[in-house]
Formats: C-alpha cells, sequence, structure tokens
C-alpha cells in the first residue's frame, strides 16, 4: 500500500514545486526587463524606470540602510533623491507599508556609505570589504520608520517587499548572496543599534 502511494506523493510534492518554478523564472525575466514592469508581490513606484540593464552600472554589491525618519519618509526622500542623485541617499527606498520606491536611474551613483571603513571583524569578515565594497560599486536600499526609536526593526510589510526585491536586484545585477552587507557590518555606524543587520541576515537565511 504504501509503495503504491508513493508516485501520488511524488506528483503532489512536484504540484506544489511546479508553481515556485514558474513564478521564479517570471521574475528572472521580469528583473532583466526594461521600463516600469509590474512584480508580483511588490508595490513599486518608478520615479526612474529601468533602462537596457547592460547600460546600467556594473553593480557588485547590495548594501542595506536604515533611515531614522518617520514612517512615511520614504516617498520624500525618494522623492529629493529623484531630483538630485548624488546627493546623501540611496537608489531603492522602501516605505514602512513595503511601497518600494525606484529613485534613480540605475546609471547614476547616489552618496551612500561611509568608504567601507570598517575593519574590525566585528559582524563578518571585513578583509573582503574593508575599503572595497563602496558606493561607486554598491547598490543602496533604504527602509524608513525606525523612528523615534533607533532600534525598532522593519515592519512586516518592509521584511515580505525585502524578501522579493532582494531576489529582484541580485538577479538582475547577478549579485552573489554573499555580497549583500548590512551598513553596519562594512561601516562603523551609530552604536545604538545594528543598521540593516536584521534585514541583511535574512537575505542570506532565505538563500537562493
Amino acid at each position: 500500500m504504501m509503495i503504491a502511494r508513493l508516485p501520488a506523493v511524488a506528483l503532489a510534492a512536484l504540484l506544489l514545486i511546479a508553481p515556485a518554478t514558474a513564478e521564479d523564472a517570471e521574475l528572472a525575466k521580469l528583473a532583466r526587463a526594461s521600463g516600469s514592469p509590474e512584480i508580483a508581490g511588490l508595490k513599486m513606484v518608478w520615479l526612474a524606470p529601468w533602462g537596457d540593464v547592460r547600460n546600467a552600472r556594473p553593480w557588485r554589491n547590495i548594501i542595506v540602510h536604515q533611515t531614522e525618519g518617520p514612517a512615511g519618509s520614504a516617498r520624500g526622500g525618494a522623492a529629493e533623491q529623484a531630483k538630485n542623485p548624488a546627493r546623501r541617499g540611496v537608489t531603492v527606498w522602501v516605505e514602512t507599508d513595503g511601497t518600494v520606491y525606484w529613485a534613480v536611474a540605475e546609471n547614476l551613483v547616489p552618496t551612500h556609505g561611509d568608504g567601507a571603513n570598517r575593519n574590525d571583524n566585528k559582524y563578518i569578515d571585513n578583509g573582503a570589504t574593508y575599503r572595497q565594497v563602496v558606493r561607486d560599486n554598491s547598490i543602496g536600499v533604504e527602509f524608513a520608520g525606525n523612528y523615534p526609536d533607533v532600534a525598532a526593526g522593519p515592519t512586516e510589510a518592509q521584511v515580505a517587499a525585502w524578501k522579493i526585491l532582494v531576489k529582484v536586484l541580485r538577479t538582475r545585477y547577478d549579485i552573489p548572496l554573499d555580497r549583500v552587507y548590512a551598513h553596519n557590518w562594512i561601516d562603523y555606524k551609530d552604536a545604538r543599534y545594528c543598521e540593516g543587520c536584521w534585514l541583511a541576515t535574512l537575505a542570506r537565511m532565505w538563500g537562493e
């Protein structure tokens, strides 16, 4: 009886896997697209639509930031970033409700990071990051809302958006999983909390 049931069990397993495989294939297709694609699971606001990915900067890393602005500040921050791409800030902003703002054309470099000045190996081995994971080769993602408590973590909506967004970024720019970094992992930052650490850790835990 048990042997007879095996094909049915295997079929059920395949049915569960098939949608995920199809979804992954669709995500991979959209992640290499141009324009303002609608990506399932993400509410995207395109202030700077994608161009041909071959003309984007050769982003090699992802740096996760958290701003000390209140809920609602990602929209304003992204709008200012779009007006002045080189200002202190990032390419992608994520609001507390999970809305993702793509603020800067992917061939431009916002001013973010402090030059990868951390070399104490406190969080990760900084041998591969010291003075190497910098704004010119790293796309930045800013999560809003840790105000007035800077130690407050991301919202559930932000985590849900990040799970898809990080896969999109890694797929679009061929960024390996071990090149997703929290800001605190590569720069000396505010000692009151670990900026971006939980989100970067989640990305690595989720894996491929």
